[in-house]
């Protein structure tokens, strides 16, 4: 029925495109920054002054960080997208030749078409873009101008969630009846901790993700260190896959250097995967969202497949919400109705209580 009056969507649509990028770019740093904001208001300091110190700090060390480690990058992604048809070619090559035996040549065939579609279509890849280069050249500045205000734009957000975030709760439950409002607090309460946990959990797990890989390649001195730490920190933030996802440039350009070169990048990956699953991870995230990992799988599935890379990205954070709203809706539903509880449980309880 909606498909059929999507002009009723049409305003909320534009909406979410106007404001949603600055309102989750401010939330990400809203998450982030809170905690500390918190503890130094508890310890005396104006709110407004601690905002405005983190700012101040956040500003120095993104001034610091894009003077020092983007040049670098920058030279990096150059290199690796002038070599990267090589390296491929060079890998193909090498992966044909292990395989060079009579009892495998259905595969060798099958991986020689599966490289030269890829070849095909890469070469009508660059093709089309460059055909579509100036049409799109307008599409491009907008999507730029909308990037460069949400820049802009999420900062000013930022400082209000900060100084007026924790009231929310409070002035969204006069909304409601006086005695549902106190249910209605703690739901959006426990909605915020189980999102907070998890994007701050995983955005620091990301980061020592990031370095863990770019130390553990400069000490092996793999090529392209720190371009292909910084990769594999970004893809961290999909659960499960995010890590070997970030293993196909690396591999292929350890391939390229070296045999041993392999070997040394696998010790690597497998020392940082006990790191992360060991250590990092349970000190981080702990067991705060306790969503069973096949649900996690599921929920990446479903929300790629909806949403693509926002829907993977955002899938686990907005599954926990749902769940939580559903949790507390079936609790109401069952003081409600009534008959969920065993008397006999209850009556051993009041007893308890009284002892």
């Amino acid at each position: 029925m909606a498909s059929k009056v999507p002009w009723l969507a049409t305003p909320f649509v534009v909406v979410a495109q106007i404001v949603g990028l600055p309102i989750i770019l401010a939330g990400v740093g809203y998450y982030l920054l809170n905690p500390v904001v918190d503890r130094l208001e508890r310890r005396g300091v104006a709110r407004t002054w601690s905002i405005t110190g983190l700012f101040v700090l956040v500003a120095g060390l993104l001034v610091w960080g894009i003077g020092s480690g983007v040049p670098l990058v920058q030279h990096q992604l150059n290199t690796l997208l002038t070599e990267w048809p090589q390296y491929w070619h060079q890998v193909t090559r090498t992966v044909t030749y292990w395989l060079n035996d009579e009892r495998l040549t259905g595969i060798r065939q099958q991986l020689d078409q599966f490289n030269q579609q890829l070849g095909d279509q890469s070469s009508q890849t660059v093709s089309q873009l460059a055909k579509t280069t100036w049409s799109s050249v307008g599409g491009v500045v907008s999507r730029i101008a909308s990037i460069v205000v949400a820049v802009v734009t999420a900062p000013f957000i930022l400082f209000y969630l900060l100084r007026d975030g924790h009231q929310l709760p409070q002035y969204l439950s006069r909304l409601l009846p006086i005695k549902r409002r106190q249910a209605a607090i703690d739901l959006l309460v426990e909605m915020n901790r189980q999102v907070s946990n998890y994007v701050r959990g995983q955005l620091i797990v990301a980061f020592a993700v990031a370095v863990l890989f770019y130390l553990g390649f400069l000490v092996i001195g793999l090529k392209f260190a720190l371009l292909l730490g910084i990769v594999a920190g970004i893809l961290n933030l999909v659960p499960y896959l995010g890590s070997f996802l970030a293993m196909v440039p690396v591999v292929v350009v350890a391939v390229m250097a070296s045999p041993w070169m392999l070997v040394k990048v696998l010790i690597v990956f497998v020392i940082e995967q006990t790191l992360e699953g060991r250590l990092i991870s349970p000190l981080v995230l702990g067991s705060s969202l306790k969503i069973h990992p096949l649900t996690i799988i599921f929920v990446l599935l479903i929300s790629g497949k909806a949403f693509g890379v926002v829907g993977v990205i955002l899938g686990i954070p907005g599954y926990a919400v749902i769940r939580v709203i559903a949790t507390q809706g079936f609790r109401w539903y069952q003081e409600f109705v009534g008959g969920y509880s065993d008397p006999q449980v209850q009556q051993g309880e009041k007893s308890h209580e009284k002892n």
